[in-house]
């Protein structure tokens, strides 16, 4: 199952169209949405609290034949020998009490029975002493409120009813006891309003347990003599909505849902999460996920769900950072060069917003252009726009003829195009801006970003170098997105078209000769490959740690409107090969903010020797 579907599992809840108290009928709609759940490809298949007998019966709980009833019905579910987890309500009586349970059954067995913990009008709380085993369907199971079962390489603990109400709710309990997953099955009363909050609550759980949730409430069928049930079924990981039942369903329904397991236990290590692994888990058949994953995969993970308070929490972060930088030293003054691409637009606004912050003379800040042989009028003009409407002091200073002296000294004749006649622009455009640093007594500020940080897209001891660096870990499509947000949000027209027209400028060093035609001849993604696709693996390579079989799988999905399974995988594997034989740069380059969740500085974000080998990684890839 892991290997196959890259530790995807596939779960279920399933809502059936019940008979208040017939449990009969009940049995026989649980078989067959289990079955239609196996056949969907469903490992594991949840169903509503109490679901043999209904969830509103009252008083008739503490009745000898409803509860008798109950357990005909579960055995009428074992005698069908479903090949899947199933996780089924019904009321069960042990030792003069009556508890409200969820059954853990597969095939013939039952694997355990969870008694609700808190216990709720018509049924007793669980204590301690209450634990042990349980006999039902004459078998002999046992019975505790915190059973965690494993399934293949998945965990999981079952939440009962208004448990989940608790200040501490149980599931606290069982993610910390190793639990991947939590199985809510419960009975929700619905009114205005109430589905929101349900779905918030949920979600928040799953983010600060650090773990899968599913949550299956009862639905038709059940009495509407106060309330009414419309049989949510919601699915939430890691504080994000997986999948949801469409509301407002009149008959049965199930509700598919895959959770990354692999994700989980990365989110658990990034965040140190704690685990006693001490409770060894139920051992329960293993029944392989299949069918496509039920899931949405973002295609652009770093940029922002709410895009005017993420983009001005990234430019606000490059700010303080580089404001606590300027108070450190006691600088009043910043050189950067302005190219008229993205990254160093980025740089330039952030800087901005960093001297108005601390109530500098924007004049403080010297932005240089230096045209070379590949400069075109579009990046010029744009530069030049910037410097002047944003009121900072404009420099311009020629790389040309310095980049022509050193081709002689170097004997390197022109017409060569090799790295040295493009890295040697480079080094020319860093030496002046340092020199122009020392002669201000200024600070360099770095442009470069965190996509051409992973690729080694930088020139070694060139633009790689500065003495603080705002962009480090913003990657390419956050700077495009950023950018964008500031041009829809400036009032300056001239200074709101041209951030515009850089957004739509394609992303170049300018290193090469223009065309025929003054356009730019050499654009990075031509020879790198998309941005899009380098910042997807770089998330999922550095912060979660996922395989590229992994990542290749949901890159697949993310983009499969967009790329092809072959094309993804040859830049992947462009990808991994540049980001290691690349590491040596990243050993070397200057401070600078994290700003979102992925940093590559060797200081404690990203430690990794210079010379590891990527062999095992591309075999994985190609296996």
């Amino acid at each position: 199952m892991g290997k196959v579907r890259c530790g995807f599992i596939k779960v279920a809840a399933a809502v059936p169209t019940i008979k208040v108290a017939h449990c009969g009928h009940n049995a026989e709609a649980v078989i067959t949405l289990a079955a239609e759940a196996k056949a969907a490809g469903a490992s594991v298949v949840l169903f509503p609290e109490l679901t043999l007998t209904g969830a509103t019966c009252g008083s008739l709980y503490r009745q000898s034949a409803l509860t008798e009833a109950a357990e005909r019905g579960l055995q009428s579910i074992l005698d069908a020998h479903l090949p899947i987890v199933t996780v089924v309500g019904l009321p069960v009586k042990r030792n003069g009490k009556i508890y409200n349970c969820a059954a853990v059954i597969s095939e013939k067995t039952i694997y355990g029975v969870v008694p609700q913990l808190y216990g709720s009008d018509n049924f007793a709380p669980f204590t301690e002493a209450d634990s042990g085993t349980i006999e039902l369907c004459n078998q002999t199971v046992d019975f505790d409120s915190n059973i965690i079962f494993a399934t293949g390489s998945t965990t999981f603990g079952i939440q009962i009813g208004t448990d989940s109400n608790q200040i501490i709710s149980p599931a606290v309990d069982m993610a910390t006891s190793g639990a991947d997953i939590i199985l809510h099955m419960t009975a929700e009363a619905e009114y205005m309003g109430s589905y929101n909050a349900l779905k918030g609550r949920t979600v928040a759980l799953s983010e600060a347990i650090c773990s899968g949730y599913l949550l299956c409430s009862a639905g038709a069928g059940e009495s509407t003599t106060d309330c009414v049930y419309m049989g949510s079924a919601i699915a939430a990981e890691l504080g994000g909505v997986v999948a949801e039942a469409p509301r407002f369903a009149t008959g049965n329904s199930v509700t598919y849902a895959d959770f990354d397991t692999e994700a989980i236990e990365a989110a658990r290590v990034k965040r140190n999460v704690v685990t006693d692994n001490n409770q060894y888990p139920v051992l329960l058949p293993v029944y392989a996920s299949s069918g496509d994953i039920a899931r949405t995969i973002d295609p652009s993970p770093f940029i922002p769900k709410s895009l005017d308070e993420g983009c001005a929490e990234v430019l606000e972060l490059q700010a303080a950072g580089l404001a606590q930088r300027l108070r450190h030293t006691n600088c009043k003054k910043v050189v950067l060069g302005i190219s008229g691409g993205l990254d160093s637009t980025l740089a330039l606004l952030a800087v901005v917003r960093t001297f108005d912050l601390l109530g500098l003379d924007r004049k403080g800040i010297v932005g240089v252009t230096m045209p070379g042989f590949g400069t075109t009028g579009r990046t010029y003009n744009n530069a030049l726009t910037l410097m002047q409407e944003l009121g900072i002091t404009l420099r311009e200073v020629s790389i040309r003829a310095a980049c022509e002296q050193h081709f002689k000294d170097i004997d390197l004749d022109p017409t060569d195009r090799g790295a040295a006649y493009e890295n040697s622009q480079a080094r020319e455009r860093t030496q002046i801006l340092m020199d122009i640093a020392n002669a201000i007594g200024g600070l360099v500020i770095g442009t470069g970003d965190l996509s051409e940080s992973a690729l080694g897209w930088a020139t070694y001891n060139g633009d790689h170098m500065s003495m603080y660096n705002v962009n480090c870990s913003v990657p390419k499509t956050l700077v495009r997105k950023v950018t964008e947000w500031a041009a829809k949000t400036e009032k300056n027209e001239k200074v709101k078209a041209a951030l515009l027209d850089i957004v739509d400028t394609p992303v170049s060093p300018e290193l090469l000769p223009a065309d025929k035609s003054g356009n730019i001849a050499q654009k990075t993604e031509d020879l790198v490959g998309p941005y899009e696709l380098h910042d997807f693996f770089i998330y999922h390579f550095v912060l979660n740690g996922f395989s590229p079989s992994k990542i290749l799988t949901m890159a697949t999905l993310a983009f499969q409107n967009a790329y092809t399974v072959e094309i993804i995988k040859h830049w992947l594997t462009v990808f991994l090969r540049r980001f290691f034989s690349q590491q040596f740069k990243r050993s070397a380059v200057p401070d600078g903010p994290k700003v979102t969740a992925v940093s590559l500085s060797p200081r404690g974000s990203w430690a990794m020797p210079s010379d590891a080998c990527v062999d095992e990684w591309i075999a994985t890839l190609n296996e």
